[in-house]
């Protein structure tokens, strides 16, 4: 799975949000806020990413184990397929 083309993610004062560019901008129509967790996934995602990928590097970076990641990955990846931002 991998990010649509036409998003990007900026820092804003403090917080990380998903903006849409371009043709996206009147498909879209608004913007995402992430955490800093959403953040480090969506640039993960920026590239072709499995789930276990994500997994690992979630265990990696952050002090969670694999059970607790995947679920939090899980919902994740449920609020960018609603928003119909994955490919």
């Amino acid at each position: 799975m991998k990010i649509k083309d036409g998003f990007v993610l900026k820092a804003i004062a403090g917080s990380y949000m998903v903006v849409p560019l371009g043709s996206r901008v009147s498909e879209f129509g608004s913007i995402i806020k992430l955490s800093e967790t959403g953040a480090f996934l969506w640039d993960l995602l920026t590239q072709d990413r499995e789930k276990e990928e994500l997994v690992s590097a979630l265990t990696d970076e952050y002090d969670v184990d694999a059970v607790t990641a995947s679920a939090d990955i899980d919902k994740f990846i449920d609020k960018l397929c609603e928003a119909d931002l994955l490919t």
